[in-house]
């Protein structure tokens, strides 16, 4: 392939205030830069849509992980490419990469950002990687089985249920043996959770008594709990948990858009009183154990246990819908867009 001399990428147009807008992006034409000793261009073929990035996109936000996004400048994703070019010793053309790059067709990196090499051993579509097989897959699993730990005639209730983790980890709950609830924005999503995904109840956090309908689909309490949202919806559910209940944290979207502080749920006794955990997690910390992961959720998938679900887009203007999509409600699934 000749060496592309221009790129289209998405930057940050504004920070967003609140729930971000597509028009808080703008997808500009840019000079791609020759490759130097050391670097490597990647085509991308997929980026990864996923809410935490919200976060980096507010003024001073800043931290280990990532520094604050700049105005004007490309918004920092997951993505998943193809090597065009390399000029660096541990990369080779044709190889398909997993990395934290920007949100633009093609990429050149020194490497010091995450790359991580896509296995070829599963015979899966390549974009699962960035899913189901990819830190999505990998939270619903390792959240289920390492922390939560579900256990047969148990309730487990799954936060953001028809998102990315929240899809996957219900059906996991019920391969273990519990019954899953799922808590979702709509009642066309809380009806898909049931009749494509099997959960055997579902709660609409939009709803007028959401306390009163969690308490309906859970008459036993709940023993498990899976949460990607955090601020009063964690409350809620910790009114209603079962001694020794578990609870496993895996994101806060509820504080991702805040403009202050959310307060805290104000019954953290009720973690006392019922001898109840609750214990954060973060995958790539168990990224040895990624391949024992992907194998048991591809496994499952052929014994027609699990289905994958995406909210799949196209094209590199799509991405600040897609992102937008997240915040809106209207994925079902992980949320991907395809560049090719």
């Amino acid at each position: 392939m000749t060496h592309p001399t221009s790129n289209q990428q998405v930057v940050l147009a504004r920070r967003p205030a609140g729930a971000p807008r597509v028009d808080d992006f703008a997808v500009i034409e840019s000079a791609l830069p020759p490759l130097q000793d050391g670097e490597v261009l990647i085509e991308n073929l997929f980026i990864s849509l996923d809410a935490g990035f919200r976060k980096w996109m507010d003024e001073g936000s800043g931290d280990h992980i990532l520094p604050a996004m700049e105005i004007g400048q490309p918004v920092m994703g997951l993505t998943l490419g193809r090597v065009v070019d390399s000029r660096h010793p541990d990369f080779a053309a044709g190889q398909h990469l997993m990395a934290r790059l920007a949100w633009e067709r093609y990429s050149v990196t020194d490497a010091t950002d995450f790359l991580v090499v896509v296995p070829d051993q599963y015979d899966c579509p390549l974009n699962w990687h960035l899913g189901i097989l990819g830190d999505t897959g990998m939270s619903a699993y390792f959240g289920l089985t390492d922390v939560a730990r579900p256990q047969p005639g148990e309730t487990a209730v799954i936060s953001a249920a028809g998102g990315a983790v929240g899809s996957i980890a219900g059906q996991i709950a019920r391969i273990y043996g519990a019954r899953a609830v799922g808590i979702a924005s709509g009642p066309d999503k809380c009806r898909r959770l049931i009749e494509e995904l099997g959960y055997d109840a579902a709660v609409d956090r939009n709803g007028e008594d959401v306390v009163g309908a969690l308490a309906e689909a859970c008459p036993d309490g709940i023993d498990v709990y899976l949460d990607s949202v955090s601020g009063p919806l964690l409350e809620l559910v910790l009114g209603q948990i079962n001694p020794r209940a578990r609870i496993a944290l895996c994101g806060a979207v509820a504080t991702y858009n805040a403009g202050a502080p959310l307060p805290g749920p104000s019954n953290l006794f009720q973690l006392v009183t019922n001898q109840a955990t609750m214990t954060g997690f973060m995958t790539h910390l168990m990224h040895e154990r990624y391949p024992e992961a992907r194998q048991q959720l591809l496994d499952w998938i052929e014994e027609g246990k699990l289905v994958n679900r995406e909210h799949m887009l196209h094209g590199i203007e799509s991405v600040p819908t897609a992102f937008c999509d997240l915040f809106a409600g209207r994925n079902f699934g992980k949320t991907i867009v395809a560049l090719s």
